[in-house]
C-alpha cells in the first residue's frame, strides 16, 4: 500500500524526510509525498529541493489561512507539525489565543476534507500545560470527533538514538473505521546507539566545502568569556570573570552560552534567539555552524537549505529530527501492514 503524504506547515522538509525515507519488512507499504504547504518562501523552496525535485509545483508557498485547501490532490496519509511558538515553555505561552495557537484548526479542515487513514501531528511539550491543560483537550476531541483513534504521546528523541535531547509531542491518528492499532514504538532497539553530540559532528568529519557550514563570527569578548566556561555549563553556572559576566536580571536561561557536553547527546537546537543562543563547542571558543546543528537533527550532509544564514538556522531549529520521526513512521507503516514490532505505552492519557 502507498501512502500519498499531504503535508501541512511542512517546514524544510525534515518530518517528509522522516516519512519517504521509511521502510519495513514489507516493500509494498510506503509512503511518498503528494503535496506540501509554508508560509516562508525560503523554507518552500528547501522542501522542494531537497524533497520533490521533480515536483515542484507540489509545495505551495501561502499563508494557511488564505490557501484553498479543497482542490488539491487527493491524499491517504496528512502530517502537520503546526507551529509551536504559542505553546513553547521558552516565552509567553498563549497557547490557544495567541496568533499561532488556532492554526491546529487547519489540520482539522484537512482531515475532514481528505479523510485520510491516517495522520501524525506534532508539537513542543509545552502543549500539553497550555490554558491548564485545556487546549490540548480541545484539540485531541476536534480530532476524535473528525472520525480517528488517536495516539499521543511525548517522545524523547535521544532515547531513539538522535544526538539530540528534543522532546515533542507527536500525535499519530488512525481513521477509526480500520482494523488497525498504532502503538508507541519502543526506545529500546536504539539504546545501544552512539548518540553523542561530539560523535554526530565529528564522525565523519564535514568536508570543508560542506553546504551551509559558514562559521559565525565571534567577537573577542565572547571568545574571553567562552574560556571560562567548561563543558555542559553556560554564561550562569561558570565561574566567569565580573567584567565578562552578563548583566541579566529575572529569569536567567540555561541555553546562554551553553557549551555541549562531548559525552552527551545535545540541547534542543532552537531556530532563533540573539546572543548565547547559538550551541557552543564543547573545546573551541564558538558557536555551532548550520552544518553541525543540521547533523544534530540527523540532516544528512547533502540536504541543501536555502535562504540566509539566520532564515537557515531557522528552518534547521523549527524542525523535526529525521531519523527519530522516521522510526514513527515505520511504526505506522507496520501497524497497516499488520507486523509485530517492539512498542510500548503511551505516556500520555486523553
Amino acid at each position: 500500500m502507498i501512502f500519498k503524504l499531504g503535508e501541512l506547515f511542512c517546514g524544510p522538509g525534515g518530518l517528509a524526510y522522516g516519512a519517504i525515507n521509511a521502510s519495513i519488512e514489507n516493500p509494498l507499504f510506503k509512503i511518498v509525498h503528494q503535496w506540501a504547504n509554508d508560509y516562508d518562501a525560503d523554507t518552500c523552496e528547501t522542501y522542494r529541493f531537497n524533497i520533490c525535485p521533480d515536483k515542484p509545483d507540489t509545495v505551495y508557498h501561502a499563508d494557511i489561512r488564505h490557501f484553498d485547501l479543497s482542490n488539491l490532490a487527493p491524499i491517504n496519509a496528512l502530517a502537520f507539525g503546526f507551529p509551536c511558538n504559542d505553546y513553547s515553555i521558552v516565552g509567553e505561552q498563549k497557547g490557544i489565543g495567541g496568533l499561532y495557537g488556532p492554526l491546529y484548526s487547519y489540520g482539522i479542515k484537512a482531515l475532514n476534507l481528505y479523510r485520510p487513514l491516517w495522520f501524525l501531528a506534532e508539537n513542543v511539550g509545552g502543549l500539553r500545560s497550555a490554558n491548564a491543560g485545556n487546549t490540548f483537550k480541545k484539540i485531541l476531541k476536534e480530532m476524535e470527533n473528525a472520525g480517528y483513534t488517536v495516539t499521543p504521546h511525548l517522545y524523547k528523541f535521544e532515547e531513539y538514538g538522535v544526538p539530540q535531547a528534543r522532546h515533542r509531542i507527536i500525535i499519530v491518528g488512525i481513521r477509526n473505521d480500520l482494523d488497525v492499532i498504532y502503538r508507541v514504538p519502543s526506545p529500546v532497539p536504539y539504546s545501544s546507539l552512539d548518540n553523542t553530540c561530539k560523535t554526530a559532528i565529528e564522525i565523519p568529519p564535514i568536508p570543508v566545502n560542506a553546504l551551509n557550514n559558514e562559521p559565525t563570527r565571534q567577537s573577542e569578548k565572547v571568545i574571553k568569556r567562552l574560556k571560562y566556561i567548561n563543558p555542559g555549563e553556560n554564561a550562569f553556572t561558570a565561574n566567569i570573570p565580573e567584567e565578562l559576566q552578563l548583566n541579566v536580571k529575572g529569569a536567567k536561561i540555561s541555553q546562554i552560552y551553553k557549551r555541549l557536553d562531548p559525552n552527551k547527546p545535545a540541547y534542543t537546537v532552537t531556530g532563533s534567539g540573539g546572543g548565547g543562543t547559538h550551541i557552543y563547542h564543547w573545546s573551541e571558543h564558538r558557536a555551532l555552524t548550520n552544518r553541525e546543528r543540521a547533523r544534530l537533527q540527523t540532516f544528512p550532509d547533502s540536504y541543501k537549505f536555502f535562504g540566509s544564514k539566520e532564515k537557515v538556522r531557522k528552518q534547521i531549529g523549527m524542525a523535526i529530527p529525521c531519523k527519530g520521526v522516521q522510526i514513527i513512521f515505520e511504526a505506522i507503516l507496520r501497524s497497516f501492514a499488520h507486523i509485530d514490532y517492539e512498542y510500548i505505552e503511551a505516556n500520555i492519557k486523553e
